[in-house]
């Protein structure tokens, strides 16, 4: 049996929120690379994150996401401020949020964890280590781990 066969039924959701449109296009470039059937959404602030995830506004037909990948420095409401909102949202908090952010401050780690991050990566600055580390992500969340999800 392969322990890497995929336990779901259908393609991981992501919810990817990051403001550089760099850093989005090669973050959906790596998953469409090593999970081409995966279902990736973007915003770029806070703000477009919780109206997604609360699912508010031209968001009230999108899919729960399986999975957010967030960036901690953004414009109108920061990750920080996202990720403490959604951990303590009943409706939520029980979706795995991985934040991937240039941050290597070990304060910015310890924060996020006490605000109960699932996991905390910094992007490397080269584009293979960046596409590896997406990858890894998408293996672990999209393969391995069972996800709580609807329906």
């Amino acid at each position: 049996m392969d322990a890497l066969r995929p336990l779901r039924a259908r393609p991981l959701d992501v919810l990817l929120v990051e403001d550089d449109p760099g850093d989005t296009l090669m973050i959906r470039e790596a998953l469409e690379t090593h999970a081409p059937a995966a279902n990736v959404s973007a915003v770029g602030d806070g703000v477009d994150a919780l109206r997604y995830l609360r699912r508010e506004g031209e968001f009230a037909a999108t899919p729960r996401p399986d999975l957010v990948l967030l960036d901690l420095n953004m414009p109108r409401k920061d990750g920080r401020e996202v990720l403490a909102e959604v951990k303590s949202d009943e409706d939520l908090c029980s979706i795995p949020v991985i934040v991937l952010t240039t941050s290597d401050s070990m304060q910015d780690v310890q924060h996020s964890y006490r605000l109960h991050a699932n996991a905390y990566v910094t992007k490397p600055a080269d584009f293979d280590d960046f596409t590896s580390v997406v990858a890894s992500i998408e293996r672990f969340f999209g393969q391995v781990a069972r996800l709580p999800r609807e329906g």
